[in-house]
């Protein structure tokens, strides 16, 4: 019997993710963006993937500024047609892929009573279908490599029906990226892909900001903090620890678990 301890790398080493390549979707702002640049200080190359294609160039921008190896993808993870197009693309530069982050997603609030059924396709085609493809894709490159991981940005709200804002199209879209990211990683965990999600909870961003400068919104924002143990909203850099942690070897003996960053709100 081996002992691991004094056999493993160096525990800084085992957190490095140089010759690693990775996309992250939705990387053009917000969490995606703080994603981005984790993943390239740590060592990583990096392809920027957003609907936006001026938005991950702005990425891009930053990224290269730091002597990251970067590059930029525009693509609706909502069609496989495009998912596709974006995994080749990634191997076509740089020979692999070892990490996929998919987070593109959108947030919207509407009372179940009166939502539409286009509110609800759209949430789901996004949210949780694009997740799938984009997870399908990148498993069919990490799978004949023996090696990959997957990391899929879920939500607090997959886990627990927050309140007081209306979204049980965007809980219901999040709950199902926790359950496909876990029958994921029990089906392809034998042949070494990890499947893993971050939660977030309550956290700066233009999308949640942009929510929050509504009537509603400026209403919602002290609840929210009254329920915060912490009493603030997270910040995208709270995150970046996370996404890094099951990209690289540290965490390879974990999969289908879903990390819940919330200052503590579902501590209650």
């Amino acid at each position: 019997m081996t002992d691991a301890i004094l056999t493993a790398r160096p525990i800084l080493e085992r957190f490095s993710l140089v010759g690693r390549t990775a996309l992250v979707t939705g990387g053009g702002q917000g969490i995606g963006r703080a994603y981005a640049h984790a993943l390239g200080e740590a060592g990583a190359a990096v392809a920027v993937v957003d609907l936006s294609l001026s938005h991950a160039n702005d990425v891009v921008d930053e990224l290269k500024a730091k002597h990251i190896e970067c590059f930029a993808v525009q693509a609706d993870v909502s069609k496989a047609d495009d998912v596709q197009a974006m995994v080749d693309a990634v191997v076509q530069k740089w020979g692999k892929l070892t990490i996929g982050v998919n987070n593109a997603g959108i947030a919207r609030w509407s009372a179940a009573e009166t939502m539409t059924e286009a509110e609800w396709d759209q949430m789901l085609d996004l949210n949780l279908k694009g997740v799938f493809l984009c997870a399908q894709a990148e498993a069919r490159v990490m799978l004949k490599a023996g090696y990959g991981k997957i990391i899929n940005t879920a939500s607090m709200a997959g886990t627990i029906a927050v309140t007081p804002q209306n979204q049980v199209h965007y809980n219901a879209s999040k709950a199902g990226v926790i359950h496909l990211s876990r029958s994921m990683a029990a089906e392809w965990a034998p042949r070494h892909i990890r499947v893993n999600t971050i939660s977030p909870g309550y956290t700066r961003t233009k999308l949640v900001d942009d929510l929050l400068l509504t009537p509603e919104g400026q209403a919602i924002l002290p609840r929210w903090m009254g329920m915060t143990p912490m009493a603030r909203m997270g910040e995208v850099t709270d995150l970046q620890g996370a996404v890094v942690y099951l990209a690289c070897e540290a965490s390879d003996f974990m999969t289908g678990s879903d990390l819940i960053i919330d200052g503590g709100y579902c501590a209650w």
